[in-house]
């Protein structure tokens, strides 16, 4: 059974950085895309990025782009966002996720519980 686990998550001033790591179990994930989503209060769930976990290939959203990295460590099973130069807006659970198709921006069957992010102004 799958299990991804994140942590790392707090309080932040806005420009500071922060790094969230997922932790990933069950199985083999060769060829997945592992993906990184969030949501604020009273928004939907959107697109963070997303690595595949193979080649390390990365995908972000615009809002996000130059400023976050996703990384991962094949050795400890765990995929990391580096969020810096944080913004107010970046409040919101962040949550990581597993795709087997790949690194896409939709279509993740597995989930973790999220880890709430606050950026303070």
């Amino acid at each position: 059974q799958v299990q991804l686990v994140e942590s790392g998550g707090g309080l932040v001033q806005a420009g500071g950085s922060l790094r969230l790591s997922c932790a990933a179990s069950g199985r083999t994930f060769s060829g997945y895309g592992m993906g990184w989503f969030r949501q604020a209060p009273g928004k939907e769930r959107e697109f963070v990025a997303t690595i595949r976990w193979n080649f390390g290939w990365t995908d972000y959203a615009d809002s996000v782009k130059g400023r976050f990295t996703s990384s991962r460590d094949n050795a400890k099973n765990t995929v990391y966002l580096q969020m810096n130069s944080r913004r107010t807006e970046d409040t919101a659970v962040y949550y990581c996720a597993a795709n087997r198709r790949g690194a896409t921006r939709a279509e993740y069957a597995y989930w973790g519980q999220g880890t709430q992010v606050t950026v303070s102004s």
